[in-house]
């Protein structure tokens, strides 16, 4: 087995190749994704990686807890569940995702009216935001999320994304992350977010992520 494992792996000591070796297997950095936003247990990352099978899922957390991305602890009761939840360095992987989204959000073949994820989308609205056209707009943005409450917040210009519910929202949205997506990013209706609250303040924010030009197509 570690003779198999070593083939796959790059003779090389780019600290590049090496990071690919850690997260370069398929499923492995979507797994990621889902943890950023915090600790999930083994059912709730089933059910937001649409195609991965459960046996993959456990080998994919399994590599990651060996390379000490993930660990698994066991929540206190009364919900005594068992969680993965990632490393300090593991969240240092954000900025990763975040610079991969940019850059492949301009491929020609990236399809947008895929299936996001509520934790996909959430971290899209960090990534693509744009502060030259927000200037010194400021929101307290609650999100339900095929019925998951999280939340976007931008004062003093940093962005705060996160689950959970806060307290005096100027507006919510509600909707699947697909509709979410198609009102931010495919300038469909307002309606079609469910927004609530100040819906002249939920309107500019739309207007915020813009998607940047499509690389030029191979000829």
């Amino acid at each position: 087995m570690r003779q198999s494992e070593d083939k796959r792996r790059y003779d090389d000591a780019c600290a590049a190749a090496h990071g690919m070796d850690l997260i370069g297997d398929r499923w492995a950095m979507p797994v990621i994704r889902e943890l950023l936003l915090g600790p999930r247990r083994f059912t709730d990352l089933k059910a937001s990686l649409r195609g991965i099978s459960a046996n993959v899922l456990t080998q994919r957390l399994a590599g990651l807890e060996e390379a000490g991305i993930l660990i698994r602890r066991k929540l206190p009761p009364p919900a005594s569940v068992q969680v993965y939840e990632l490393t300090p360095w593991g969240y240092e992987a954000a900025p990763i995702f975040q610079a991969i989204g940019r850059w492949a959000v301009r491929s020609p073949r990236h399809d947008p009216t895929r299936p996001f994820s509520p934790v996909s989308l959430m971290l899209s609205l960090r990534t693509m935001f744009s502060p030259e056209a927000a200037g010194d707009y400021s929101a307290r943005v609650q999100l339900w999320l095929d019925g998951e409450p999280f939340f976007w917040i931008r004062d003093g210009g940093d962005i705060r994304i996160g689950r959970g519910e806060i307290e005096a929202p100027d507006f919510s949205f509600a909707g699947s992350p697909t509709d979410i997506a198609g009102a931010v990013y495919g300038g469909a209706p307002l309606e079609t977010a469910g927004a609530k609250g100040d819906l002249a303040k939920a309107a500019r924010f739309l207007t915020f992520f813009p998607m940047p030009p499509k690389a030029p197509a191979a000829a």
